[in-house]
């Protein structure tokens, strides 16, 4: 498709915006590449999937699964921040309290959305939720199409500038602009993948999909040898056995305070060219 000066303008103008909001990383990709992607054609097809309990927070009225596109949605922009393994605490939940990655993500967002309804009112903006049971969208999918990295071996979006210590989210918009991915970057072609051996619950110990069974070319970590169930296992364990710990920013009294695994994070052999080096001991 051939782009106008406008359009394409209008895309380097919004892109620059998300990085001056705080987004470290930021692209552009059509809505209509993303529908009905590979995720949400596989998730019907999961093992155990009806048992997540994501289940109960449907609030699309949609089956499990499945993504809630605005009919006047045509551009997404997806864009990453920086989750670096010195700041934890960016994904810590303190109780009910959402973790600072996570306000972060949302406040990048409301700047997105305050900008284009003032600079260009003409255009909707619809900012996506994290979670595709509440309106999101598949966010690794979405990122890997807009070029901000590809698929990794452990299940994660491996970028050039951060490896796979990233956090993702994404505002829908109501006008066509050009796709500024994907990209030509595979770092897991030749790794000896520690992250398979890292996870505390062999969620990649066995094959679970077969191109065969499931009609797709792009399973889970590639090769179809992610469990779903077996990470969200770790992740259950995790919030049972959350330490109560005084944060006074919060509250007086002690709250679990839940640091979700990232195993699979920290063992990947692609560090990136932003992240700094690990310090000598």
């Amino acid at each position: 498709m051939d782009w106008s000066e406008e359009q394409t303008a209008l895309a380097e103008e919004l892109l620059r915006k998300a990085e001056e909001f705080g987004a470290d990383l930021a692209g552009l990709v059509s809505a209509d590449r993303l529908k009905n992607g590979p995720s949400e054609r596989l998730f019907p097809k999961m093992r155990d999937h009806a048992r997540d309990h994501f289940a109960e927070q449907i609030t699309t009225g949609l089956p499990h699964g499945a993504v809630k596109w605005e009919p006047e949605e045509k551009t997404v922009l997806v864009f990453a921040v920086s989750h670096p393994e010195d700041k934890p605490e960016m994904d810590w939940w303190c109780g009910e309290v959402n973790p600072p990655g996570n306000k972060l993500l949302a406040e990048i967002s409301r700047k997105l959305k305050a900008y284009i309804e003032e600079q260009h009112p003409d255009i909707h903006v619809y900012p996506k939720p994290y979670h595709v049971e509440k309106g999101g969208i598949y966010l690794k999918d979405a990122a890997v199409e807009a070029g901000l990295g590809c698929m990794g071996r452990n299940n994660l979006l491996i970028t050039p500038e951060y490896g796979a210590k990233v956090r993702l989210r994404a505002v829908g918009l109501s006008v066509e602009l050009p796709s500024s991915g994907p990209v030509e970057f595979d770092p897991c072609q030749s790794c000896a993948r520690p992250c398979a051996d890292a996870c505390p619950k062999g969620a990649f110990s066995e094959t679970v999909y077969t191109k065969a069974e499931t009609g797709l070319c792009r399973l889970p970590a590639r090769e179809g040898d992610y469990y779903r169930k077996l990470c969200a296992l770790e992740m259950e364990e995790n919030e049972k056995t959350a330490p109560l710990e005084l944060v006074l920013e919060y509250a007086d009294e002690p709250m679990p305070v839940i640091r979700y695994c990232r195993a699979c994070e920290f063992s990947c052999g692609y560090r990136g060219s932003r992240e700094p080096a690990k310090a000598d001991v």
